[in-house]
């Protein structure tokens, strides 16, 4: 079913991780002509007490910025058996490759259901991630805009725009595996 809400500009699916990541990114993104719909699909997140505190974050920058959300059924056991035997890789090897692999493919997925030709991820803005790894993951996925949120000062705007709105910001990428490391 097409996304049928109010649109002033082209449209984009933005997967989001958490409140903080999306300031900037849906900033930038807004200023260069999307119109972003907030897409939070985070079976990753571990225990799933932090993904509900990451989604009500989140969830304070939709209302500010009036954006619509679509939360997608936290499902940890399937992101488990997607990611099986990856368990004790570093943080930022393969077990982060295959979790982008899964959170984009959800991400594709809702785009494809919606009717939205593009989407991108608030992943790159990260100073722990490797946006070109994203990107080498995204480009197997039609419609996916590598846009990499870190470029502009992207990384230290959220940081700045999280202290502003008093939000919660994560310590951890948000898996078990990246907690113990």
């Amino acid at each position: 079913m097409p996304y049928a809400g109010p649109m002033k500009s082209k449209p984009i699916l933005l997967h989001v991780c958490c409140g903080p990541c999306s300031t900037s990114s849906i900033l930038r993104l807004i200023e260069e002509g999307w119109a972003p719909v907030l897409y939070f699909s985070n079976s990753n997140i571990y225990p799933s007490e932090e993904a509900d505190k990451r989604y009500d974050e989140l969830l304070k920058v939709a209302e500010q910025e009036q954006l619509p959300v679509i939360r997608e059924a936290y499902d940890h056991q399937r992101w488990l058996s997607f990611i099986q035997g990856l368990e004790a890789e570093a943080e930022g090897g393969t077990r982060c490759s295959r979790c982008f692999a899964y959170n984009l493919g959800q991400a594709a997925q809702k785009a494809k259901e919606l009717a939205i030709k593009h989407f991108t991820t608030t992943l790159s803005v990260s100073r722990f991630k490797s946006s070109k790894q994203i990107f080498a993951v995204g480009e197997a996925f039609e419609g996916f805009e590598a846009i990499d949120f870190k470029k502009k000062g992207g990384f230290e705007k959220s940081t700045r725009l999280a202290k502003e709105m008093n939000l919660y910001r994560q310590h951890y990428c948000g898996c078990e595996f990246s907690l113990r490391q």
